[in-house]
C-alpha cells in the first residue's frame, strides 16, 4: 500500500490552520472585548463574555429578524437559481431556436461585467417598480445568474443524450415534461451545488441590500452587522459577536450538505 509522504500531511495541516484560524479568532474576540482584537500577540483563549455580547447584538439591532430575512432571501435565491438556471441551460443545450448561440454568447459575456456597474440601472428599475425597501428587490435580481446558466448548460449538454429526448417526444412528452421528468433529475446534483452557491452568495451579499433596504425590520444579516457599528467608534467585540452569529448558519449548512457539495463539484469536474 502506497504511503502518503509526511510533507503532504504537513502542507494540508498548514492550509487547514490558515483557513480555520481567522474563524476561531473571530470567536475569541466575540467572547472578550475590542482590546483583544488589537493585542499583540493575539489572544487565542476564548473568554466568557459571549452570551453578554450576543444579548447586546440582539438588543442593539433587530438581529433575529435580520437572520429570518436573510434565510428567506438566501433560500429563495438558491432554489430559484437551481431551477431557473437549469431551465435556461436546458433551452440553450437541447432546444433549437433562432439566435440561440448569439444569446448564449451574450449571457457568457455578461460574466465579464463588474456587478457594481449594474447597481444604478438596477436601482432605477426597482424604484420604478416601487420595490425599494422591500425584500423582493433583493430576491428577484438574484434568481438567475449568468454563471448558473453556463454551469447548467454544460452539465445538461454532457449528461443528456439527444436520443433520450427524441424518444420522449415520440412518446408524446411536452418540452416542459422532458425538462422536469427527464433532464432535471439527471442533473440534480449539479443544480444542488448551484443552489448552495447561490444561497451562500445571497447570505453574504452586502452591497445591493445596503443600497436598496432602508428599514431596520427589512435588514438582512450583513446590514444588521453594519448597523452594530456607529460612525465614530467601533466595538470590535460586538461586531465580531454579530459576525460569528451570522456565520453559524453557514457552518451548520456545510455540516449537513458539505459532502454532497464536494461530490457535485467533482462530478461536474470529471464530466466529458
Amino acid at each position: 500500500m502506497h504511503r502518503v509522504p509526511f510533507v503532504v500531511y504537513a502542507v494540508l495541516g498548514a492550509m487547514v490552520f490558515i483557513s480555520v484560524f481567522p474563524l476561531y479568532w473571530m470567536f475569541v474576540v466575540s467572547t472578550t472585548d475590542s482590546a483583544t482584537a488589537t493585542s499583540l500577540p493575539p489572544h487565542v483563549i476564548p473568554g466568557g463574555n459571549f452570551l453578554h455580547l450576543a444579548g447586546l447584538v440582539v438588543d442593539t439591532v433587530p438581529f433575529v429578524q435580520a437572520l429570518a430575512n436573510s434565510l428567506l432571501v438566501a433560500t429563495t435565491i438558491g432554489a430559484g437559481q437551481a431551477v431557473l438556471c437549469a431551465l435556461a441551460g436546458f433551452a440553450f443545450a437541447k432546444l433549437s431556436f433562432p439566435g440561440r448561440n448569439a444569446l448564449f454568447l451574450i449571457v457568457v459575456l455578461t460574466m465579464t461585467v463588474p456587478a457594481q456597474l449594474a447597481v444604478i440601472p438596477q436601482y432605477l428599475i426597482m424604484s420604478r417598480l416601487g420595490w425599494v425597501d422591500t425584500l423582493q428587490a433583493v430576491i428577484v435580481p438574484g434568481l438567475v445568474s449568468a454563471f448558473g446558466i453556463f454551469w447548467m448548460r454544460q452539465h445538461i449538454s454532457s449528461a443528456i443524450d439527444e436520443q433520450l429526448i427524441h424518444a420522449a417526444r415520440v412518446d408524446g412528452a411536452t418540452t416542459w415534461q422532458i425538462f422536469w421528468r427527464i433532464a432535471f433529475p439527471l442533473v440534480r446534483p449539479a443544480a444542488l451545488v448551484l443552489g448552495l452557491f447561490g444561497f451562500v452568495n445571497a447570505w453574504n451579499d452586502f452591497l445591493w441590500p445596503f443600497i436598496v433596504l432602508k428599514s431596520p425590520e427589512r435588514y438582512t444579516v450583513q446590514i444588521a452587522i453594519k448597523a452594530l457599528q456607529n460612525n465614530r467608534d467601533i466595538d470590535l467585540g460586538l461586531a465580531m459577536s454579530g459576525s460569528f452569529l451570522a456565520t453559524v448558519p453557514l457552518l451548520i449548512l456545510f455540516v449537513f450538505v458539505g459532502r454532497r457539495l464536494v461530490q457535485g463539484i467533482m462530478e461536474g469536474a470529471f464530466k466529458g
